[in-house]
């Protein structure tokens, strides 16, 4: 079976990030356990509630399924929102679940669900024309190191960071018209996406 895209499909918006893949033209594979991890070439770990994917990653022994392959050199991961808490190796007044991005997050960091967000912006290197990014009760990246890379900032807060294998966001581009960090992330891992 040829390599194609996970989405991590225990809580969250899962679907929305199907979509937006699909429209790119990749069929993803819906991740529950961790022996689907073998046909996929990246994961995306999707907006939710970020203690309970917590709990359920543990439960169905994810996560060291994916350190494990992250490790390898052969699974990229996307975590959108709670899934870039679950992804930095810190995270602010408590233990950090993955470690896989050299940043520190801090859970809602421009306030609760009533001060929720968009903007449209240009991302260098991810869009040369602006495009709607959503924040929902999002966390902020706080600090990057080492490796991870700076690719965008809202209000004095880091909401994009990458290393060369792990991207995180406090936005949830699944959740507008948006599929520019869709592609982006296609790109990163060795696939090729259809203009949407």
């Amino acid at each position: 079976m040829n390599k194609t895209i996970g989405v991590l499909a225990l809580q969250g918006g899962y679907r929305e990030h199907g979509a937006h893949l699909r429209e790119c033209g990749i069929e993803p594979i819906y991740v529950k356990n961790p022996d689907e991890l073998q046909n996929c070439a990246g994961l995306i770990m999707p907006g939710g509630e970020s203690s309970c994917l917590r709990r359920l990653l543990r439960g169905f022994e994810l996560d060291t399924a994916i350190i494990h392959a992250v490790q390898n050199n052969n699974l990229r991961i996307w975590g959108t929102c709670a899934g870039a808490i679950l992804c930095a190796n810190e995270v602010v007044g408590e233990d950090p679940c993955l470690s896989l991005i050299e940043a520190s997050v801090e859970r809602n960091i421009f306030g609760s669900q009533l001060a929720s967000f968009c903007e449209n912006v240009i991302v260098p290197g991810v869009c040369d024309t602006p495009e709607r990014l959503v924040y929902i009760r999002a966390p902020g990246i706080r600090r990057i190191w080492g490796q991870t890379r700076l690719l965008h900032s809202s209000h004095d807060v880091i909401t994009a960071a990458e290393n060369d294998s792990i991207l995180i966001t406090s936005f949830h581009p699944e959740l507008s018209g948006t599929r520019a960090f869709h592609q982006y992330f296609i790109k990163k891992c060795g696939l090729e996406s259809i203009d949407a």
